[in-house]
């Protein structure tokens, strides 16, 4: 170590979770490094644990404390779950962001959309170009993933190269966007790479990973078969899988339609930037309504089952004038992210209801992963000849199991989680600190703390209802009427069979005709009194133990 300074590797997303990717690294003097972030992702939530919220982001409170150490921000791809957060935290970080063409088309939005300066995006072409921030020199290197202009990062330190794989694949025949360059990557190795930082998301899929070219053939021979109208679901991002569906169903002779903003959208930057050519001509939603139903293929979004897509609308009735009916297909060219069963699902039972034909990747012959296999991974460990590995993107067990597989070809690899950080200077990984990280949520406009408890209220008033008891004091202190009450997500009888509201507001009565002037003088005592009798009555009524807010007026 050269004057005491160091590299470390500070991951606040995205190590320990799919998902909500943000990786920091850092060279200097303890405490004083000059840092960079490499990717600000977002996950999604679900009505089970984040009810109501709108999206979830990694704390980068670690960051935003240290943002006059900050260099630069690197985008190295368009998903959610890696530029999804930048619009919300650049004004608070107000550095210049670094991401490749069709990347910053999708930055440039999120900045806009969010009110922060879509000029600090700053387009740059892959290698051999180089970025120098502060003591780091900087290069995309372009790599094959299910979205164009993916990239992995050269990041030269004083110390040695680190390549950040960002998420990848090998395939040689993408479709769309540039294929895996063995050789390139086997120069940018050169005599070695001191860390590669790697995506550990398929490292327990055992077999190699499959072209997206080897699609085309299955979905055509599917489209080409099916009677009736024929819609298909992808990831609106996966542009190369938009295009092989819609050369489908022109090559069977059908009007092709893509409906969904998403998909739209992802369409037109990719024409827009130049990455996506010769794409088959397709009408508006307003055009298909006259189209005969078996000349008609829709590409839908709304692959995950999220209620306002697509695909989730057509299951209920109608979305843009169109209506699926007997005789249809339906094809899910994807894959379920776990956690998105339930809602798939329900779109299958409800096509399944109207008679239509749903065909999912249960045979593995319309969806291949953006993702590296294990043997793909150590095909990469192999090319690169790592000093040290660093896994990331994934599951702990992914993490792990990343690990093993390096140690055992002798590379020297640590599991760092979010909130580890590594420090990378010598000859093997090792643990610096830990500092405090965790998820921040967007609520409606605002961005609370997981710990602020909003939405650990929110999740209880869903499993427990609520009650709404107020009660009114004269200017002596005494009380004015009955207590009245109001109830929420409760029975409305119990076990006795009378109102329960009725009963908490008699027995909210009786208590304050019980008590003494130390209870009706004192707001505290008297709010835990009645809350403590309101949740009484709905236990023995109803089985329940509900919130309870007391509303206390006085007169005086």
């Amino acid at each position: 170590m050269s004057g005491g300074e160091r590299l470390i590797y500070l991951p606040l997303g995205g190590a320990g979770e799919v998902g909500m990717n943000a990786y920091v690294y850092g060279y200097g003097k303890p405490g004083k490094e000059r840092l960079i972030l490499v990717d600000l992702g977002v996950t999604f939530p679900d009505m089970d644990s984040t009810p109501g919220v709108d999206l979830i982001m990694p704390d980068m409170s670690w960051l935003i404390d240290r943002a006059d150490q900050l260099e630069a921000i690197l985008i190295t791809h368009g998903h959610e779950d890696h530029i999804g957060g930048l619009g919300h935290f650049w004004n608070q970080l107000r550095v210049p962001v670094y991401c490749r063409k069709f990347t910053g088309h999708l930055a440039h939005r999120k900045m806009e959309e969010r009110g922060a300066d879509p000029e600090q995006i700053c387009i740059v072409d892959a290698f051999p170009e180089t970025i120098e921030a502060g003591p780091f020199g900087l290069s995309f290197l372009p790599v094959s993933h299910s979205i164009p202009e993916s990239s992995a990062l050269i990041i030269d330190t004083p110390v040695g190269r680190i390549v950040h794989t960002g998420d990848f694949k090998l395939d040689g025949a993408p479709v769309v966007g540039e294929a895996f360059d063995p050789e390139l990557w086997h120069d940018i190795a050169g005599d070695g790479v001191k860390v590669l930082t790697c995506d550990s998301t398929n490292i327990v899929v055992p077999h190699p990973g499959r072209s997206e070219s080897t699609l085309g053939p299955n979905i055509r021979k599917l489209v080409a078969e099916s009677s009736g109208m024929v819609v298909a679901t992808t990831f609106a991002s996966n542009v190369a899988r938009v295009k092989t569906l819609a050369e489908a169903g022109r090559d069977a002779g059908r009007s092709v339609c893509l409906m969904g903003r998403a998909m739209l959208r992802m369409v037109s930057v990719a024409v827009e930037t130049g990455v996506l050519t010769d794409f088959p001509p397709v009408i508006s939603h307003e055009e298909a309504e006259d189209i005969p139903r078996e000349n008609l293929m829709l590409i839908v979004t709304g692959s995950q089952g999220e209620r306002r897509a697509a695909s989730a609308q057509l299951s209920r009735g109608k979305y843009l004038g169109m209506k699926l009916a007997e005789g249809d297909t339906f094809l899910f060219s994807s894959k379920t992210i776990p956690g998105n069963e339930r809602s798939v699902l329900g779109i299958v039972n409800a096509y399944s209801e109207m008679g239509v034909n749903v065909i999912d990747d249960t045979s593995s012959s319309y969806h291949v992963s953006g993702h590296a296999n294990r043997p793909d991974l150590e095909a990469v460990h192999d090319l690169m000849r790592p000093q040290m590995l660093v896994p990331m993107h994934g599951e702990h067990r992914m993490l792990r199991r990343h690990m093993e597989v390096a140690e055992e070809k002798g590379i020297s690899s640590i599991v760092a989680t979010n909130g580890t950080m590594l420090d990378l200077t010598g000859d093997t990984p090792r643990v610096a600190e830990h500092v405090e990280t965790g998820r921040v949520y967007l609520d409606g406009t605002q961005l609370i703390g997981a710990l602020d408890g909003v939405v650990r209220g929110r999740i209880r008033m869903a499993l427990n209802g609520h009650v709404l008891l107020t009660v009114i004091l004269d200017e002596e202190d005494e009380p004015l009427g009955d207590p009245w009450a109001e109830s929420m997500g409760l029975a409305e009888t119990g076990r006795s069979k009378a109102s329960l509201v009725e009963l908490i507001e008699s027995e909210a009565g009786q208590f304050m005709a019980r008590a003494d002037d130390k209870v009706l003088l004192d707001d505290d005592k008297l709010d835990a009194g009645l809350r403590r009798v309101a949740r009484q009555v709905c236990v023995e009524e109803i089985g329940k133990k509900p919130e309870v807010t007391v509303v206390i007026s006085r007169l005086a």
